[in-house]
């Protein structure tokens, strides 16, 4: 695998987050009408409420993306909406992605990245314990009906 940068959000990637997003929710799941939504506009429900993308890039080729959206809790974002191109799965682009949120997140002073997952993707569920997430109970109302797991990754605060 050639090396690639990680950019920021810029809308003329969107159809990118888009399609990227869509490719993969059918794949393993289905997508829901707020995931229609959300990905169709993710300057509205993401950008703009103090959310960020980023995007593996290399060359003119965007190879994958994740999102950090705000919650309740402003120290604290979900990491979600990570997608790699079918083709390059399995070539660490994911992990660098979150490796790249992380360090994000601690730059930023974040207390901590949570995620909504489902047990099925056993990779990234191995991937999200390799980098120090851990289990967390999952709400009733979850608001993903194919998540079955709850995960964070807290930062020891440096004061």
């Amino acid at each position: 695998m050639k090396a690639f940068d990680i950019i920021p959000f810029n809308n003329q990637y969107a159809k990118n987050f888009y399609e990227l997003n869509i490719e993969w929710l059918q794949t393993y799941f289905y997508v829901e009408p707020f995931d229609e939504e959300v990905l169709s506009k993710p300057q509205t429900y993401i950008i703009n409420k103090g959310g960020h993308i980023f995007f593996a890039k290399q060359g003119d080729t965007i190879l994958g993306t994740v999102a950090l959206m705000p919650t309740d809790n402003p120290l604290v974002f979900e990491l979600t909406k990570m997608a790699v191109l079918p083709n390059l799965r399995g070539q660490k682009i994911g992990q660098k992605l979150l490796q790249h949120c992380i360090d994000f997140a601690k730059e930023t002073q974040l207390k901590a990245l949570m995620l909504y997952s489902a047990r099925k993707l056993e990779n990234a569920i191995y991937m999200y314990r390799k980098y120090g997430f851990i289990e967390l109970e999952l709400e009733q109302d979850s608001p993903y009906k194919r998540s079955d797991i709850k995960m964070e990754l807290r930062f020891n605060s440096s004061f």
